[in-house]
């Protein structure tokens, strides 16, 4: 026979899927959502410092991961909350709408903060190749791979820098 507590929780969660379920069919899903920017400089100038204090915490984390002084468990939490915050930045840019003498830059800078966030990843699996005992010779394709994005971010950074406008 079913105890009352297991009753009314079961109806809280019942009710607390219908509700969320109702939300979704009366809220229209069609809505377009734009991050309105007014001063681009400025913006772009933002995301950029935000990016780099992203990109100096990764890479001190990153290294620690190299040297064994942080667990592989440890820098996959890392990587998690910075990816998020880099994908929230990317999500911000496709919702900018910037001017057209702006676009370039723009676009540019979105592709280093994509190649940024796939460094992150691409981190992410060579933690668990290490937290797996990988060898060296192993992960090796996978150290290329994070070379490799960690350099396409920084010339889209660049490319950024040379198609903002005057």
């Amino acid at each position: 026979m079913a105890s009352k507590k297991g009753i009314t929780i079961t109806a809280i969660i019942l009710a607390a899927i219908t509700g969320a379920s109702f939300l979704l069919w009366i809220v229209p899903q069609d809505v377009e959502t734009t991050f309105v920017v007014s001063d681009y400089r400025n913006y772009l100038d933002g995301v950029k410092n935000i990016h780099e204090v992203l990109e100096e915490s990764i890479e001190m984390e990153y290294g620690n991961l190299r040297t064994g002084k942080i667990s592989p468990q440890d820098y996959i939490s890392v990587t998690k909350v910075t990816s998020d915050q880099v994908t929230t930045q990317i999500g911000e840019f496709v919702t900018s709408k910037p001017s057209k003498e702006w676009q370039a830059s723009y676009i540019n800078y979105m592709e280093a903060l994509k190649s940024f966030n796939s460094f992150i990843i691409e981190t992410k699996v060579l933690a668990k190749m290490i937290e797996n005992g990988n060898t060296e010779d192993e992960m090796s394709e996978t150290l290329e791979k994070i070379d490799m994005l960690k350099s396409k971010s920084v010339e889209f950074v660049k490319m950024s820098d040379q198609s903002r406008p005057g």
